[in-house]
């Protein structure tokens, strides 16, 4: 019996029956994970749930069952440890406790002579698909929502058999793929198809009668009418799989995520090692884990999106929200046409889009109707929804078409003067309860409304690029804006499936007045005398998801020079304007090609002769973010900093380990050294004093 206890854990409980299978003379024992909340509340396992499996299993092998399954309630089978509980964990010895009950638990499932299934019906993460992979037969839901080893991007590793077990399984590319690759690319999920083609399910069944199919086929197995044959594992392609994964690793982490290399190294032990020494090395990986900064800024991390993101501060009472039944937007290139089947798809309501002329707006519409088509043809759309969508979208060239539209965006270039002369033209032809959003990325939205009769109507609903990629959504409060507007912006960010947070009307908002400080020491670097390949490498141990010039081009040398002009007109003191980033964006040539420097862009600078050391351009561009970070929390643009570090993740892309951006200013000492103090409190998003 464990002596760990978790006191805020809410226990899943392992509930035991018997159940009578056609075909079978004795009934089968079916254990359901149920921690007594609906879907909205996932089973996990802490202490207790652990406990209450062990007791399960030991009365179900008791009654003599034909096997043994595992299942989950109503949409979710476990997703994995109660990571809530994991800052509690007083010492390394109670950290090695958790990873030893919870092998000692699952193994149970695996050397039992009984034969074992699991009925994944749902959800499957970390711990929970570790507790999976160790019963001897897999079935799996085909509406289960995801499966996923995810523990990397916390900060941890899959410490529950998952690194010694997985690769076995489904052999050392796809282990690979599944531990490492995809928890690095924004958290990766498997869908229920992807998960049964790597093998990680023996069969995919219907959800409709999922548990009374799996029974059956179980009872198929166990009579020897149903054979599962596995592909043999190639142990000869390993080392260099693991090789290529290192090198990979290396050039895009730089070494500053421990979770992955303790990854890797688990996945190497698995290749010879017997189970019990691998499930040991795995106890030692997770407690020195589970003791590092990076998980707690991690653990940090995790909180504010699952948290956080879901009930964005300072929005207000959702009551307040009008109905949209028809979304107007202003433009129909790429960004527009991005927007407009966003919208078509979420909100299921007709859209229309509007420009210049003809030719045009047949491109918008056309993009669209494209990627429908891609859509369908990997199916990831059926045809009766394609149908749907392509009579939701449209285009005109006659602005008329927005009187009847509740909610109207433009995307049109980024020029204060064009926006407001829009917003002019509209209001004389929506009706006056219409809301009137801007994706501007950095022009006030005060300024844009001023001259409007109803200005209150006018708020800021910054994407950012790929639409459909990044989920965060800014959602700008003009001076004048009113709460039935922002309370309909809120509300559609939210049928968008967007995270949203709200944003005073500053220079750039957030995000990209962070990253063009940030991108700004970088270029003052360059222009200095710095080599752009010092530049450029500068940041790499940090993690981040791209260097800098890589984001640079990404964004667009045009794009980065003109919100550049902006701040710089309200911030001369902390933001410049480079000439070289105007040479550059007016060559219209890529910064980088192939991950390598542009020789002919280095021919275009002109520099000085006071180049810096990456170690100084490192230790500039982070200082620079922890003044502007605190500046920022002083002219109140967000509630509260962890809006800051939410908007850098889901926003940029910048990983758990770095707690977005504040737990790692305030790790390495630069919250204190520039600002006087740090952002968070000790013990927050790292370990306690």
């Amino acid at each position: 019996m464990s002596t760990l206890a978790a006191p805020n854990e809410v226990v899943t409980r392992a509930l035991l029956r018997q159940v009578n299978v056609p075909g079978l003379a004795r009934p089968a024992a079916l254990i359901t994970l149920d921690n007594g909340f609906d879907h909205t509340k996932p089973n996990s396992f802490g202490p207790g749930g652990l406990t209450s499996l062990d007791e399960a299993i030991t009365a179900a092998l008791a009654a003599d069952p034909a096997f043994v399954a595992v299942t989950g309630k109503p949409y979710i089978f476990c997703v994995g440890a109660d990571i809530t509980s994991l800052p509690q964990l007083a010492d390394r010895e109670q950290a090695l406790e958790i990873g030893r009950l919870g092998h000692r638990v699952f193994a149970r499932l695996k050397d039992s002579t009984v034969p074992t299934f699991a009925f994944v019906n749902g959800a499957a993460m970390g711990g929970g698909l570790e507790l999976a992979l160790h019963c001897h037969y897999r079935t799996l839901s085909g509406g289960a929502s995801a499966l996923a080893l995810p523990e990397v991007s916390l900060g941890l590793i899959p410490g529950w058999g998952g690194t010694q077990l997985l690769p076995h399984l489904i052999g050392i590319p796809a282990a690979t793929q599944v531990i490492l690759q995809n928890p690095l690319m924004q958290n990766k999920m498997l869908k229920p198809k992807q998960a049964a083609e790597l093998g990680i399910a023996d069969v995919l069944l219907e959800p409709a009668d999922f548990l009374e199919r799996s029974l059956l086929w179980a009872a198929g197995v166990v009579r020897g009418e149903i054979t599962v044959t596995r592909p043999e594992v190639d142990k000869d392609m390993w080392a260099g799989v693991l090789y290529f994964a290192r090198q990979t690793l290396d050039a895009r982490l730089h070494g500053a995520v421990p979770a992955a290399y303790k990854a890797l190294d688990l996945l190497e032990t698995a290749k010879d090692a017997e189970f019990a020494a691998g499930t040991a090395a795995e106890d030692e990986a997770l407690a020195d884990l589970i003791f590092s900064e990076e998980l707690r800024s991690g653990l940090y991390a995790f909180d504010l999106v699952q948290r956080r993101a879901k009930r964005p501060a300072g929005a207000p009472d959702k009551g307040l929200a009008r109905p949209v039944n028809k979304v107007g937007i202003v433009g129909a290139g790429l960004m527009a046409s991005q927007l407009a089947l966003l919208f078509a798809r979420r909100l299921q309501v007709p859209v229309v889009m509007t420009d210049l002329d003809q030719a045009r707006v047949d491109k918008g519409v056309g993009y669209v109707h494209t990627q429908i088509e891609k859509a369908v043809s990997r199916g990831r759309m059926d045809k009766g929804t394609a149908a749907k969508l392509y009579g939701l979208v449209s285009g005109s060239v006659d602005k008329g078409v927005f009187a009847d539209a509740d909610f109207v965006i433009e995307a049109v270039f980024e020029d204060l003067a064009v926006k407001k002369q829009v917003w002019a033209e509209l209001e004389k032809i929506v009706s006056p309860e219409a809301v009137l959003a801007t994706n501007t990325s950095s022009l006030s939205v005060t300024a844009m409304a001023e001259e409007l009769e109803h200005p209150e109507r006018v708020v800021g609903f910054h994407f950012f690029n790929p639409v459909a990629v990044l989920p965060l959504l800014e959602i700008v409060r003009g001076e004048r804006t009113d709460d039935a507007t922002l309370a309909t912006a809120f509300a559609v960010g939210k049928q968008l499936k967007k995270s949203s947070v709200l944003v005073k009307d500053a220079p750039a908002f957030v995000v990209n007045r962070l990253l063009t400080r940030f991108l700004g020491t970088v270029f003052a670097a360059v222009d200095a005398g710095t080599p752009l390949d010092v530049a450029n490498s500068a940041l790499d141990p940090l993690g981040l998801p791209m260097r800098p010039l890589a984001l640079l081009q990404l964004v667009g040398p045009a794009v980065a020079y003109h919100v550049g002009g902006t701040l710089h007109g309200a911030f001369p003191d902390r933001f410049g304007v480079s000439e070289n980033l105007r040479r550059i964006a007016e060559s219209g040539q890529p910064i980088v090609v192939d991950d390598e420097i542009n020789a002919d862009v280095a021919k275009l600078l002109v520099v000085g002769d006071e180049p810096l050391t990456a170690e100084q351009l490192r230790q500039n561009a982070l200082d620079a973010l922890a003044q502007e970070v605190r500046l920022m929390l002083d002219e109140g643009v967000v509630a509260e900093v962890q809006d800051i570090d939410l908007c850098l993740i889901l926003g940029a892309g910048w990983p758990f380990h770095l707690g977005g951006v504040t737990p790692y200013l305030d790790r390495t000492g630069t919250s204190e050294r520039v600002t006087g103090r740090r952002f968070l409190p000790r013990g927050l998003a790292s370990l306690p004093a």
